[in-house]
């Protein structure tokens, strides 16, 4: 698949040429990892921390909430790597520094290693130095330590020059099927999808900003269909991961769901559909997925107004049920819910939400029995809610948080607060 490429130098987006000629500067990072961040993961790469002249922690931090991010550049000890991971980034990615020692205390499944290569030489300090070291070589000693390696081809980088799909393959013998990322010269989304379907990835960034093709452009290359007419099944699923009913794409479709980040498809009767255009009920596109068989799309939204299915009902397979469903009927009565309901209570007096949280968060912590814990849940959970709903934060945004806090490698100890007038 396509993993773009955010490389920042001095405070802004550019794109270099062999990693040494200013070719073209995209500004402001931040929309570009919005709508990167649309199609999988963003390769995010400070280039003053790699030629080590300046440092873009500040600018790199506000993405990772907006993509999934690969974070390199200038990461060359345990305690940078870490903190990226514990910031949030999807994986570190380490360059010269990635020796066997260093990767064997992180995990490996974080750990993207970045080989940039200059005719077949592996090259350290922002491209700027040989290290004598022979890619192949470097690829197979580094192999079993990484779930990944990103390799440039200095040579072709930023020059739209096309990729060399025998140098591809080999990549891929070295890599003993670990994952090749590969970055540099790629010019048109064919070749995206001749990448991936030798199972490697092509990280782009010129391609991208000069408007030589477009992500959309390059996911529909590695999709393929067995319908006479040529769509796209797509699964369109909430947050949460639970499928809402199934729809239809082609390209026309997917290149503007991307680009106006909605929920847009081929409707089968009616052309192009745009989500809640009518209805209101309306679809904010959160990511697209493609599956393995790449013949199948998800597309993961955020529903709002009515539901997705044109009967009213939450998914087209009945009515919602669970956290996600509870959630939404206490958002509904912020506005709705009637004078003297207890929900309009809670929802108008903090004090007497707070003082239910403390005594039935004391009531399950002296649950014993199983039927005690879920009947004490079940009422530390609703109130939680409601202190969502007060707060104006969808459970989403709770799952989002406890994602990022299981991405950390650094932990907490955990003990126990001491209690308010404890000595």
């Amino acid at each position: 698949m396509i993993i773009p490429s955010i490389d920042i130098a001095d405070g802004r987006t550019v794109q270099l040429v062999g990693g040494r000629e200013p070719a073209l500067a995209a500004g402001d990072p931040l929309a570009w990892a919005r709508r990167f961040g649309r199609v999988g993961e963003v390769a995010v790469i400070d280039l003053d921390q790699a030629r080590g002249i300046g440092d873009n922690t500040a600018l790199i931090e506000p993405l990772l909430p907006l993509a999934r991010c690969r974070v390199g550049g200038g990461i060359r000890d345990l305690a940078s790597a870490r903190r990226w991971l514990d910031r949030g980034a999807e994986r570190v990615i380490l360059g010269t520094a990635a020796a066997p020692s260093l990767l064997r205390q992180l995990p490996r499944e974080r750990v993207i290693v970045a080989l940039d290569a200059e005719h077949g030489e592996v090259m350290s300090h922002g491209w700027q130095r040989g290290t004598g070291h022979r890619l192949l070589d470097r690829v197979r000693e580094l192999r079993d330590l990484t779930s990944g390696f990103l390799i440039t081809r200095i040579e072709r980088e930023g020059r739209l020059a096309g990729v060399d799909l025998g140098w591809a393959r080999e990549l891929q013998a070295a890599a003993g099927g670990v994952r090749v990322t590969v970055a540099g010269g790629v010019a048109t989304p064919q070749e995206v999808a001749d990448l991936d379907r030798l199972g490697l990835d092509a990280q782009v960034g010129m391609a991208l900003y000069t408007g030589r093709f477009t992500e959309a452009q390059a996911v529909a290359a590695c999709l393929r269909s067995d319908r006479p007419d040529g769509l796209w099944p797509t699964v369109v699923c909430d947050a949460h991961g639970r499928a809402l009913g199934l729809a239809y794409s082609d390209g026309e479709s997917l290149a503007a769901a991307l680009e106006q980040g909605r929920g847009i498809y081929r409707s089968r009767s009616r052309g192009l559909w745009v989500k809640g255009q009518s209805s209101g009920a309306v679809q904010d596109l959160l990511g697209v997925d493609l599956d393995c068989d790449r013949d199948c799309l998800r597309f993961t939204v955020r529903q709002r107004g009515g539901g997705f299915c044109h009967t009213g009902s939450w998914t087209c397979f009945g009515a919602d049920r669970g956290l996600p469903a509870l959630a939404r009927r206490l958002l509904a009565r912020t506005a709705q819910a009637p004078d003297g309901s207890y929900t309009a209570r809670l929802l108008g007096d903090g004090d007497l939400l707070a003082s239910k949280l403390q005594e039935e968060a004391g009531e399950l912590a002296a649950a014993r029995t199983a039927d005690e814990v879920v009947h004490e849940a079940a009422d530390v959970l609703y109130f939680t809610l409601v202190s969502l709903v007060r707060a104006g934060v969808g459970l989403d945004a709770v799952a989002a948080e406890l994602d990022r806090r299981a991405r950390r490698t650094t932990r907490r100890p955990g003990d126990a607060k001491p209690r308010e007038g404890s000595a």
